[in-house]
């Protein structure tokens, strides 16, 4: 719960021992922040966009202990305990902690970016796990996607012509904070931009060179782009794993393209 509300431990009441008595008391401090804790009917298939509280039994060992779950579909993001380092541990029972009301729990709209960025690097692949390939310049298509890329042709990991299934960015930035730095083959996303914060254009207009995108959520990592990744990256790009975008314009986008709020 602390590593999910951004919390210290001290911030949170001592749980006594009793597993179920624990639970009303943390439930009634909750309540107090205007938040509840909800039950997950099946753990082991359950994704959510965000955290969740995962209740786990290692193969080799009698109890049960908590891990941070994320993403769709949804990986360890935390294991204080280390029970998921060693294979055959089973996800028993999950919790997700939600708003009592969410109309009063709706996040402040992101901060418009000031600054004008730059398209750094474009990247396509054909199918789901196909080797991504380098361009310096891209025909994108209204509505479905970039010229020669897996959201276009549907052969994707998710469904293509959902909203925000079109195409997906991240700033180069968060790419070299890695060390080595992420590479396209472990992030996956198609287009990488400098210069620009990728989080504030959710609900947004923006251009790139001449095309108009629409940003329409985070890109949020999970098991997929860990499963890519040729070390644990799920934990380290959450809230930073990007956006995923609509394209409305038909047109040509290119290597050093400014990216702008439209």
């Amino acid at each position: 719960m602390a590593t999910i509300l951004e919390l210290t431990l001290e911030d949170l009441p001592e749980p006594p021992g009793d597993e179920d008595v624990a639970r009303w008391r943390m439930t009634r401090w909750l309540g107090g922040l205007g938040m509840g804790l909800v039950s997950v009917g099946d753990a082991a298939s359950f994704s959510w966009a965000g955290p969740w509280i995962g209740l786990v039994r290692s193969a080799d060992g009698p109890d049960r202990r908590a891990v941070v779950m994320y993403g769709v579909p949804s990986g360890v993001a935390w294991d204080p305990s280390g029970a998921t380092a060693v294979s055959g541990w089973q996800l028993e029972a999950g919790f997700v902690i939600a708003a009592l009301d969410i109309a009063l729990a709706l996040p402040a709209r992101p901060i418009l970016p000031d600054s004008v960025g730059a398209v750094e690097a474009i990247w396509v692949a054909p199918d789901a796990g196909a080797p991504a390939r380098g361009l310096d310049f891209v025909q994108a298509f209204a509505g479905h996607g970039l010229e020669g890329d897996r959201h276009v042709a549907g052969t994707g990991t998710f469904p293509s012509g959902l909203p925000g299934s079109a195409l997906t960015l991240i700033e180069a930035e968060v790419c070299e904070s890695f060390k080595p730095p992420l590479e396209a083959s472990e992030h996956r996303r198609n287009v990488v931009t400098r210069g620009i914060a990728l989080n504030g254009l959710v609900g947004q207009e923006f251009l790139l060179g001449a095309v108009r995108c629409k940003g329409m959520r985070l890109c949020e990592p999970c098991t997929v782009v860990d499963r890519y990744a040729s070390r644990p990256v799920l934990r380290a790009l959450v809230h930073r794993g990007g956006l995923r975008a609509d394209i409305l314009t038909d047109g040509a986008i290119r290597a050093g393209d400014a990216v702008r709020v439209s």
